[in-house]
């Protein structure tokens, strides 16, 4: 069994908790829902945000989904001049027989413009 990185990022409306917690809770849904993948075959989870969204920790969507025993990381994305606003990502390590060439990473709502080359 290899050891991959799936990538994915959301764009949401606001910065506040509800809105954190519901783009976090969808991307990590669609990142596992897309590549078959489950909490067991996690090693960690790590979350970054642009620093304009600070009501809540994206890593705590995760623990409400039952990630318990995931190591979890939040940090802050860098604060590049023009880029775009409001957007989540993750960055997760899990074990599987897929290829690299079969994986698929998630760019959902606003943060599909950021990878045009990926198939949504």
């Amino acid at each position: 069994m290899a050891v991959r990185a799936l990538r994915g990022a959301i764009q949401v409306d606001e910065n506040s908790r509800d809105a954190i917690l519901e783009g976090t809770t969808e991307l990590i849904k669609a990142v596992l829902h897309r590549n078959v993948v489950t909490p067991d075959d996690l090693i960690s989870v790590i979350f970054t945000a642009t620093p304009d969204l600070d009501a809540e920790f994206p890593a705590y969507a995760a623990r409400l989904l039952g990630f318990t025993d995931v190591p979890l990381l939040c940090t802050t994305e860098i604060g590049v001049p023009g880029s775009m606003p409001r957007v989540l990502r993750l960055l997760a390590h899990v074990e599987t027989e897929t290829p690299r060439s079969g994986l698929h990473h998630v760019y959902l709502r606003g943060a599909a413009a950021l990878r045009r080359d990926l198939p949504q």
